[in-house]
C-alpha cells in the first residue's frame, strides 16, 4: 500500500464524520435532551403527548409519559440513542397527574416489562401517583399473572414499580445526575411539580405545566436549558371566554414566558406543549421575541438538544 492511499484511508475513517446523525454519547461526555412528545390534549398525529428524556452516560431519565411515549422512545433508540430502548426505561419523573401527561403510564410500565426489562421501574411524582399506580397494577393483574406465570416466563422484577411521592427538594441522585423537584402553580392542581436536573456539564430545568411562577424562576436561574410550555396570545384571543379563563389560569402566555426567560436567561429556551389555537408557529415566536432576544428552540418530537 503506497503512502498516498494509506493517507486517504486514514482520512475517510478517522477524520471525516460518517454522516449527519445523532449518536449516543460516551461516558463523561455531553448531556442530551430528547423531546419524546411535545403535544397537548389536542390529538395531533405529529406530536405525541408530553414527555422528554435526559440522557447521561447511556442512562435515560424520562419526564412525564403522555400517549405514545414508549414508541417515540423506541424510534429515538433506532437513531443511535440505545438508552431509550424499551427494556432500558427505568427512571420516570411525573410533573402532575393530568391525563395528557399520564395516559402513557400503563404503557411505560408494561411494554418495557414485556420487552425484557429486568429491574423495577422507579417513579417519582406528586401526591396521588401511588394511588394511580396501584389502580393501574390492579387493572392489569390478570395480564401480569399470565405473562409472568404462563408460557412467556416473564421476569417478575420488570413488572415491579417502586413509587416515590415527593415534595420540594432533592428527590433523586446517582453518579450521573441530581434531580430537584419544586412546586409550580397549575390552576386547580394541589400538587404540580417542575424539575431541575444537574449533570456534570448541564443544568436542565423542566417547567411541567404551569402559569407564570416565581418559584420556577428561582429554581431555573443558572440553567443551560429551560424547557417550558407556552400558549399563543393571538390564538387564545379567538377562543370562548371559558377557555380564556381556563388557559390563563393553568398555562403560560408568550408574554409571560418572555418575562420568565428574561430573568432566568437560559442558554436555550425550549418550547413544548405549544398551544396555538389556530395561530401559527411564526406568530407565537414573534410574540415571545417582542420582549426576549435569547436563543429559542421550537420543540418537535424527536428533537435532540445538546
Amino acid at each position: 500500500m503506497n503512502n498516498w492511499y494509506a493517507a486517504f484511508l486514514f482520512a475517510v475513517f478517522f477524520i471525516f464524520p460518517a454522516g449527519n446523525k445523532t449518536t449516543e454519547k460516551t461516558p463523561g461526555s455531553q448531556t442530551q435532551l430528547v423531546l419524546l412528545g411535545t403535544g397537548t390534549p389536542f390529538a395531533d398525529p405529529e406530536r405525541s403527548g408530553p414527555s422528554l428524556a435526559i440522557i447521561v452516560n447511556n442512562t435515560s431519565y424520562v419526564v412525564d409519559c403522555g400517549p405514545g411515549v414508549v414508541r417515540r422512545a423506541a424510534e429515538a433508540s433506532k437513531k443511535n440513542i440505545p438508552s431509550l430502548e424499551a427494556s432500558k426505561l427505568r427512571h420516570l419523573f411525573i410533573t402532575h397527574l393530568h391525563s395528557d401527561h399520564t395516559t402513557g403510564y400503563p404503557d411505560f410500565i408494561f411494554t418495557p416489562a414485556v420487552l425484557d426489562r429486568n429491574a423495577p421501574l422507579e417513579v417519582y411524582g406528586p401526591t396521588g401517583i401511588k394511588n394511580m399506580t396501584d389502580h393501574i397494577l390492579a387493572a392489569y393483574k390478570e395480564d401480569m399473572d399470565v405473562r409472568i406465570n404462563g408460557l412467556e416466563y416473564g421476569n417478575a422484577e420488570g413488572y415491579k414499580v417502586n413509587v416515590h411521592e415527593v415534595k420540594e427538594g432533592i428527590v433523586y441522585r446517582d453518579a450521573n445526575i441530581i434531580v430537584k423537584a419544586f412546586n409550580v402553580h397549575h390552576g386547580s392542581w394541589q400538587d404540580a411539580l417542575g424539575y431541575r436536573f444537574e449533570t456534570k456539564d448541564k443544568i436542565i430545568v423542566v417547567s411541567g405545566d404551569c402559569t407564570y411562577d416565581e418559584n420556577l424562576i428561582a429554581n431555573a436561574k443558572g440553567c443551560d436549558i429551560l424547557v417550558h410550555e407556552v400558549y399563543s396570545m393571538e390564538g387564545l384571543s379567538k377562543r370562548e371566554e371559558r377557555w380564556k379563563k381556563y388557559h390563563s389560569g393553568f398555562h403560560t402566555s408568550t408574554e409571560q414566558l418572555a418575562k420568565i426567560a428574561g430573568i432566568v436567561k437560559p442558554k436555550t429556551l425550549v418550547l413544548v406543549h405549544q398551544l396555538l389555537f389556530g395561530a401559527s408557529k411564526e406568530s407565537l415566536l414573534k410574540e415571545i421575541q417582542k420582549n426576549y432576544s435569547g436563543k429559542i428552540w421550537y420543540g418537535n418530537d424527536l428533537d435532540v438538544i445538546e
